[in-house]
Formats: structure tokens, sequence, C-alpha cells
């Protein structure tokens, strides 16, 4: 989580701890928060949709405005850590990705009786763990 060139100090029992002060078992637990979202709608015979399947301006609450934002930072914010050799870019992108997620998930239900509205949080959902696992892959 920080600069090549600023000095280390590691906690190996921060390390070990599930908890959010972890910074990797927060962003791991937003990914199995997803997974969970996502298993829940399939039990419900709800399938996973494609963007022609959604309606974008469904999502109109200030978390999933920032969600896209911050999705959208994605490919720019991973070409900028490369350019400058600087990976701890990616930490700070996920766990920036991580908290707004937390945040919505507890403020809004993704399935609901709406299923177009459902439909479109799933979408959203589906994006944020494509990029999760993404940037954890790297």
């Amino acid at each position: 989580m920080r600069r090549s060139d600023s000095h280390l100090d590691f906690d190996l029992e921060l390390a070990k701890k599930q908890s959010n002060e972890n910074p990797v078992y927060y962003v791991q637990y937003a990914h199995a928060r997803i997974c969970s979202i996502i298993r829940m709608a399939q039990d419900r015979g709800i399938a996973l949709p494609e963007y022609t399947d959604i309606d974008p301006a469904l999502l109109k609450e200030p978390e999933e405005k920032n969600l896209i934002k911050i999705l959208v930072r994605y490919p720019e914010m991973i070409h900028g850590a490369v350019s400058s050799l600087e990976p701890h870019r990616i930490t700070f992108y996920l766990n920036e990705l991580a908290g707004i997620f937390h945040s919505y998930y507890n403020k809004n239900k993704v399935i609901s009786d709406n299923m177009n509205l459902t439909k479109a949080r799933l979408f959203l959902v589906k994006s944020i763990k494509f990029v999760l696992q993404n940037a954890l892959n790297i």
C-alpha cells in the first residue's frame, strides 16, 4: 500500500486479522459479498443481465453514480500504475472501490421486487466483481 521508495512497517498481526482494518480482507470481503448476491439471485431464478438487458438510468442513487465513476477510472488507473511503476495505486483503488461498495450495500438492496432495478443493480455488482477479480489477479 506504499510507494516503493517509502519506509515499510509490516504488521503481521494486522495481516492475519479478518476485519475491516486489514485492507486485503476488506477488498476480499467486498468480492465475497458480491458472489453471495449473485448466488442469491441465481437461487431465485434471476439470470445475470448483460448491458443490453438493463436500463442504466435506473442507477441514480449517489453511491451508484460513485461506483460507476470509479469503475470507469479502472483502465486509466492501471495504465498510470504501470507507466509510473507504482503498484500501490492498485491497492488504493481497490480500497476505495471496496469502501464505496460496502457503503452502497449497507444502504441499498440489490435484489428487490422491482425486476428492472434488480437487473440494473445486478449488472453493476457484476461489473464491480469483474474489476475486483481482475485487479486482485494483478
